[in-house]
């Protein structure tokens, strides 16, 4: 039986638990009114941003040469800026650090002075004295970065990140290296030809942001950035540097308007190195001229002259059966039945010309019997097959070169194409032909690019390139066997040895267009190609002069040829010669 005394807190107790539970009750049909009710309008009103996003960049990958050598990075830098009206608002509330002395603290972190500094937002006041927005530096590195942070005068100091791209080596294969715009945005060269594997991609920060704009906890999500891919090239930069250095040394003695050096790779096609004088440096932007933007081996022109006599050679030994002691008689200056008339560049009487001899004295009336002994659809085909008209690497803005149709041959062009006349090449198109004679007639595309590497280590290689018989082992042989014998018999022979080692050259002495149909007078490209060790060919080397001025002759480029093919040998270690070479071939039969 329940007695007076404990019926009291009984029911005590029960009235206190169902206000609790009346309590509990109003907070559940709150909540459940605020967060699944109404939730929508409640998020609205609290929130002044939904999803604020920051964006996370990533790094551009790096390019770098044969041997893993930087040649192009990219390095995080800060601009700094200050606010000049909370720095006037502080300086009423007397803070801890004056302007003054804290304008001197940033000046000697910037190196700058005081002065300039206090200018600076002096200026930006005058202009606006409500200014929130004074630049102050830009560029300046982490340390710079972190010494002006410690001032602690965030509340008007403040630096914006900036990625910016730096090249270590300089103008080193500038040229064809490209560069970045101040957007960042890639414009010449291997940084715009490899953008999809260099190119980062941004990662983001996302938030939700309260009515005050603090981030409400629980909120963030991070999508990490990818940093871009590491591109590395087939150059070799040290000889890359040193042929730079001489071909801008030889370009100037001879008062060329520039000049340049590549080296091909016999047996692979990869190039090794492309020179230049005047040579880009990506670092200085402010020199770069529309003119400078890409690589004159890739992007410049020009009719090859006698260095594409040889490739003549080929289409009358394959084509007609010539052989290199075939002849014909060739005076200095002859008309031919059709009306056109060819000078060689010295006068002689009518020589019984070999093939041979053809080639060693570079004589054009000799090379135009020769090349007309097969018809020109034949020539027109062996000028496509040794890569006339078609772009080596792809590098952004390369030209192909010009190979008019056969219906477009006139009868003086019937002929000049004989000798290099009425088609244009590249430095590097001119190399590519080389390297399939130097090769046993196997011509390999050039190549520049080796592998890209992601920021997860996976390694992406190109597609090999394309190879190609386009003459017989045969011909190839007897090709360099005749182009030996102009490096041995021509009037460059003392000039070009490389002590040690047999070597092939041809030379080309190329009118340049005056633009109106036309050639400038007394104005010429020239060039040299060859290869060596004979007996083992292993590097295919070019050199052009530009509007030489000294020496007009293709003999400008001997002393460069001579000093690049020398440095090349020493470069790569490569053997003596160890074969002698075959007897001298008559030039005249």
């Amino acid at each position: 039986m329940t007695t007076r005394a404990t019926r009291g807190p009984r029911r005590r107790t029960v009235v206190a638990l169902a206000v609790i539970l009346t309590v509990l009750a109003t907070f559940v049909v709150r909540l459940v009114d605020i967060q699944v009710v109404s939730a929508d309008e409640h998020v609205a009103n609290s929130l002044t941003k939904l999803g604020v996003g920051d964006s996370i960049p990533g790094q551009r990958g790096t390019i770098v040469d044969a041997s893993g050598t930087v040649l192009a990075s990219s390095v995080l830098v800060y601009d700094a800026q200050l606010s000049p009206q909370v720095i006037m608002t502080l300086e009423e509330k007397k803070p801890k650090l004056p302007w003054a002395e804290a304008s001197d603290k940033i000046a000697k972190i910037t190196g700058q002075t005081g002065d300039e500094v206090r200018k600076i937002v002096a200026d930006a006041l005058a202009e606006n004295p409500d200014s929130q927005y004074a630049p102050l530096k830009k560029s300046l590195d982490t340390e710079q970065y972190i010494a002006l942070r410690d001032l602690g005068l965030s509340p008007y100091l403040s630096m914006k990140p900036r990625e910016t791209r730096v090249y270590p080596n300089g103008a080193v294969a500038g040229n064809l290296l490209g560069f970045l715009d101040n957007s960042g945005t890639a414009q010449a060269g291997v940084e715009k030809l490899e953008q999809k594997c260099l190119a980062p991609v941004d990662g983001e920060f996302t938030y939700r942001q309260g009515r005050d704009g603090v981030i409400i906890p629980g909120s963030e999500r991070t999508v990490d950035a990818v940093n871009g891919g590491s591109v590395q090239l087939t150059i070799n930069s040290d000889l890359n540097w040193y042929l730079q250095q001489m071909i801008a040394e030889e370009a100037q003695k001879q008062g060329a308007k520039g000049g340049t050096v590549t080296v091909v790779e016999v047996k692979t096609g990869k190039i090794r190195a492309a020179a230049e004088w005047p040579a880009l440096d990506p670092n200085d932007l402010d020199t770069i001229t529309a003119d400078g933007f890409g690589s004159e081996i890739f992007h410049h022109d020009f009719e090859p002259g006698s260095t594409f006599k040889a490739i003549t050679a080929a289409a009358a030994i394959e084509g007609a059966g010539l052989n290199p002691l075939s002849t014909v008689t060739a005076s200095s200056r002859e008309t031919f039945p059709n009306g056109a008339v060819i000078n060689d560049a010295f006068t002689h009487p009518a020589y019984n010309y070999t093939l041979a001899g053809g080639l060693i004295d570079s004589s054009n009336v000799a090379l135009s019997k020769f090349g007309t002994m097969v018809s020109p659809e034949v020539r027109y085909d062996y000028l496509s097959r040794f890569g006339v008209g078609e772009k080596t690497i792809g590098l952004p803005s390369e030209v192909a070169g010009t190979l008019h149709p056969v219906s477009e041959w006139d009868n003086q062009s019937l002929y000049t194409t004989t000798f290099g006349q009425y088609f244009t090449v590249t430095a590097a198109q001119l190399a590519g032909a080389y390297q399939a004679i130097a090769n046993g007639g196997e011509k390999i595309d050039l190549s520049l690019i080796e592998s890209c590497t992601g920021a997860d280590g996976a390694v992406a290689v190109p597609a090999k390139p394309k190879h190609e018989q386009i003459v017989t082992e045969k011909t190839a042989s007897e090709l360099t066997r005749m182009l030996e014998n102009v490096a041995v018999q021509g009037g460059n022979a003392d000039r070009i040895k490389v002590p040690g080692y047999r070597v092939t050259s041809k030379t080309g002495t190329a009118q340049v267009s005056d633009n109106k149909g036309g050639y400038k007078a007394g104005v010429y490209y020239t060039s040299m190609v060859g290869f060596a060790p004979v007996d083992d060919p292993q590097y295919v080397v070019v050199v052009t002069l530009d509007e030489p001025t000294k020496v007009v002759s293709s003999a400008a480029t001997a002393s460069a040829f001579q000093k690049a093919m020398t440095q090349v040998m020493k470069t790569y270690r490569v053997m003596p010669s160890t074969v002698p070479m075959d007897e001298l071939l008559p030039k005249f039969g």
